[in-house]
């Protein structure tokens, strides 16, 4: 009988110690994937601080695209206000198009393309969208190895019980993928048009 006890209270120890081992699992799954995504939030807040810079500079060379700057702060803050991750990314993509089209602007100028405070700019929004995109790859790994987990048998039991819910991906349009940059490389000259030679002078008339 005493062997039987310790039988069995030996197995309900050992499924104390499976069910502790998966709960915490969990809970480091869903740290992971949470640490994960405010490396991108970092990343996308610093973008949006450079925005009103931006958007000043080019408005000393082009203030009448008002349609242009209009677009922008109003895809920043939406950027701002994002409260969760589906709106972050949609709201991302939405001002990664708009500074195409300030970038765009930008290429009609080329005094606004040789300023340096504008170069500064192009030059950390550049490397701040290879930071997201590295960041959103971290994030997105993180969250497919997360929601496998919870809901696969048997932690999908202990995620029902307490409440652990799926993470959204951060999605990014494929244009949005591609960094927005602008071309500062002078314009080639067209070819020039080659000359046709000079005829020969006419034959006088024979006698």
């Amino acid at each position: 009988m005493v062997i039987v006890v310790g039988v069995i209270a030996g197995i309900i120890v050992l499924i104390a110690f499976v069910l502790v081992g998966m709960y915490n699992g969990l809970v480091r799954a869903r740290v992971r994937t949470r640490e994960a995504w405010s490396g991108i939030d970092v990343q996308l807040k610093r973008r949006a601080n450079l925005i009103p810079n931006l958007v000043e500079t080019v408005k000393g060379y082009a203030a009448h695209e008002r349609g242009t700057f209009e677009e922008v702060t109003r895809a920043r803050s939406m950027v701002e206000q994002a409260g969760d991750v589906g709106s972050a990314a949609e709201a991302n993509n939405m001002l990664t198009g708009a500074l195409r089209h300030l970038f765009a602007v930008a290429e009609r100028y080329p005094d606004l393309k040789a300023n340096q405070n504008f170069l500064d700019l192009q030059q950390q929004l550049s490397d701040i969208e290879e930071k997201i995109a590295f960041a959103r790859q971290f994030y997105n790994r993180n969250v497919m190895s997360y929601n496998t987990r919870i809901q696969t048998f048997p932690s999908v039991v202990m995620a029902y019980m307490f409440g652990f819910l799926r993470f959204e991906f951060f999605e990014a349009e494929e244009e949005a993928r591609e960094v927005p940059e602008v071309s500062f490389a002078p314009e080639a000259e067209p070819p020039a048009t080659p000359r046709s030679a000079p005829e020969p002078p006419a034959s006088p008339p024979e006698a």
